[in-house]
């Protein structure tokens, strides 16, 4: 699958997004991102709002069991 960003860039960025999601502060998060995220089904939109799956949270326990 093609994405803005590296998938690199977006494991490492994820939590810090995730973070921001929490605080209501989608606005923080770069677009192109959001739409990596939901492209490849680690954010997904629910009721007007960005909610991670159930791969995201994956994603999430991975990134910080192997800290870079």
């Amino acid at each position: 699958m093609k994405t803005h960003n590296s998938l690199s860039d977006l494991r490492e960025s994820l939590q810090a997004t995730v973070d921001a999601l929490y605080k209501r502060r989608a606005c923080d998060v770069p677009e192109s991102y959001i739409e990596d995220y939901v492209a490849l089904d680690w954010l997904k939109w629910d009721g007007g709002g960005l909610k991670l799956t159930v791969t995201g949270q994956n994603i999430c326990r991975q990134a910080s069991k192997h800290p870079r």
